[in-house]
């Protein structure tokens, strides 16, 4: 019946699991491949160098003297590789999550959605386009996503100095946005409960004010104002999420009183506890939880007087208060993290470490860059540093050169991500390894078509000998169905379109799966709902219910009428049979629940085997 060989996708999937495993190998293989090449060309080069070096010596005895009195260069400002190492590693321990298998079928149903859920519509909206692309894509999706931020991690780890790192830290800006915006739903700014013990406003916006900071010039770092402006506006945003921690009526000032609504803090730690985790901290959440549910008003208190007060502080900008601020600041960050937000990336299916880490990042970077001693000579040599040609840093300075031609590959890692997945979003129709997964893969045999003598959709009469030169593709449809039938159509015109040029050398043939409403009339209404007419390789053929049911049974597709004949259930079965005439392909043709998502799925199947028939 209809249905009845598909089964849900889930994350789980054999299919999808091994095509992910698959896909991530050949493309670390192209990874280890590039990165032999570079060390190849860097070795190549360095030899060059060399020998270029000796000769200029050897004709000028004095040049090496004056290298020898070059000044040594200014060691990265520690505040700022406090920021690029921190936030490169967490980039690169992202990436790495994003290689869990349960990821390509489960991080939308499971995650985005579930976040989007209580945004306003224009949001979930936004989240949805994102979760359609992902979902018609999951394979190319998954592993771009670990390829760009295990590229990102890299990148900002390999190139400390320079225009390098300056770019690395704008592509971190660029692909947190895009995580914000499509993955965290803004951090769910938009969503009733704000807090930021939950994680909000979405650790991914620290990814990128950390990009930002990263991205500035280096003479910056050497100035007590940049410490003091990341303080500032620190300060500025706990003080906010202090207010609004404290604001009544959201729930946080409750725990759990027999005959009351649960608090919301309550509510987030039970659920948390339950996630699959190691047994001491499902442990140390659990007693939190409970803790919270008899003093949810004094949790609330501590916390509310926390923010602002470290908030107040930071905003001081005095190095006394700031580094009593700083220590609270991260041990509460550390407290939240593994209490409540349970480390944020465990079950299976966590993307990153939550907000607590990446923001505490932030406050010490702050702290370190306030404490500095300024100097305006050092400003002024990082200025020269600058401003030193790009040639002659990579002629003058082998680390230089040899960390340039790291993030060199590290940016090839993310393009490699990238570009399949920027092309994929392009791409109207879905993989179809989607319909693979639900439906299974298509049964491949070699055996002649039963014939048939029906009647087209304009009263002409076909045969299949009448056929033979073109592939075909055949279906059973209900014209009078309005579940199935007019997408598993559309799947076929779709698959038309794919085809291209090819598709004058196809037949896609549809025949009645209705012995009550099985006339020209019916089938020329289908037709004209769908598009269909539209199609010059197109046929719905019928004929009387002995020929039909005949081919029902030959073909193996059931149908039955119900006791009170509304309905007709039958088999979603599509055949490819090659220009001889014999079968070469039998599919489930089930579009599943899921029809947003399958929709075109089944159609890049077809077009796939049709291909494959007509090119044999």
């Amino acid at each position: 019946m209809q249905g009845m060989n598909s089964a849900p996708v889930t994350t789980g999937n054999s299919l999808i699991v091994s095509t992910f495993e698959s896909s991530l190998s050949h493309q670390l293989a192209i990874v280890l491949v590039v990165l032999v090449v570079l060390v190849v060309a860097w070795n190549v080069w360095r030899g060059v160098q060399f020998r270029r070096a000796m000769a200029e010596r050897r004709a000028d005895p004095l040049d090496e003297a004056r290298t020898q009195e070059r000044p040594a260069r200014l060691p990265e400002p520690t505040a700022r590789r406090i920021l690029r190492i921190g936030f490169g590693l967490i980039w690169l321990f992202d990436g790495l999550l994003q290689a869990q298998s349960s990821m390509p079928v489960g991080l939308t149903n499971q995650v985005i959605q579930p976040a989007a859920s209580g945004s306003p519509s224009w949001v979930q909206h936004l989240v949805n386009s994102g979760v359609i692309i992902w979902n018609n894509h999951p394979i190319q999706a998954a592993v771009a996503s670990v390829w760009i931020q295990v590229g990102i991690g890299v990148w900002l780890l390999v190139a400390p100095r320079g225009r390098w790192s300056r770019t690395g830290a704008m592509v971190s800006i660029g692909w947190g946005l895009v995580v914000w915006s499509f993955g965290e739903a803004f951090g769910a700014i938009f969503a009733p409960g704000l807090t930021i013990l939950f994680g909000a406003p979405g650790g991914v916006v620290f990814y990128c004010i950390a990009g930002g900071l990263i991205a500035l010039p280096e003479r910056w770092w050497s100035r007590p104002r940049t410490g003091r402006s990341i303080l500032l506006g620190s300060g500025i945003f706990l003080i906010g999420m202090g207010i609004l921690q404290a604001w009544p009526g959201r729930g946080f000032w409750q725990g759990a009183v027999r005959g009351h609504q649960t608090g919301s803090l309550v509510a987030m730690v039970d659920s948390m506890s339950t996630t699959s985790q190691p047994s001491f901290l499902s442990s140390w959440v659990s007693s939190f939880g409970s803790f919270d549910a008899s003093h949810g008003w004094g949790v609330n208190l501590f916390a509310v007087i926390a923010l602002l007060g470290i908030g107040a502080a930071f905003c001081t900008g005095r190095r006394g208060p700031v580094r009593i601020a700083a220590w609270a600041a991260c041990i509460l960050c550390l407290a939240d993290w593994v209490l409540i937000e349970d480390l944020g990336f465990l079950g299976g299916l966590g993307t990153d470490p939550n907000s607590m880490i990446p923001m505490a990042l932030i406050f010490v970077a702050g702290y370190v860059a306030l404490v500095q001693a300024p100097s305006t000579a050092e400003a002024s040599t990082r200025d020269e540093e600058t401003r030193e040609p790009f040639g002659t840093r990579l002629r003058d300075n082998p680390g230089y050169a040899l960390r340039s031609l790291a993030a060199l590959a590290a940016a090839g890692v993310v393009l490699l991500g990238a570009a399949p997945m920027a092309f994929a979003s392009t791409n109207p129709t879905a993989s179809p390894i989607v319909t693979e997964a639900s439906n299974g893969a298509p049964d491949v045999v070699d055996s002649p078509a039963p014939g048939f003598d029906l009647t087209d959709q304009n009263g002409r009469a076909v045969h299949l000998s009448d056929l033979r030169g073109k592939a075909l593709a055949i279906t059973f449809l209900d014209p009078v169905c309005t579940t199935d039938c007019p997408i598993l159509g559309q799947e076929f015109r779709l698959a038309d379109e794919a085809l291209g040029s090819a598709a004058s050398h196809t037949e896609f043939i549809a025949i009645v799966a209705n012995p009550i409403y099985r006339s020209t009339f019916y089938t020329n209404a289908f037709d004209k709902a769908q598009g269909l007419n539209k199609l010059s390789n197109w046929l719905y053929l019928t004929g009387s219910v002995a020929e039909l049911d005949k081919l029902w049974q030959v073909y193996g597709a059931e149908v039955t009428v119900s006791p009170a004949g509304a309905m007709v259930n039958h088999s979603d079965i599509a055949y490819v049979i090659n220009p001889d005439g014999r079968i070469r392909y039998i599919m489930s043709a089930d579009p599943g629940a899921a029809t947003s998502t399958t929709k075109s799925s089944f159609a890049g199947l077809l077009d796939q085997q049709l291909t494959s028939v007509i090119s044999s």
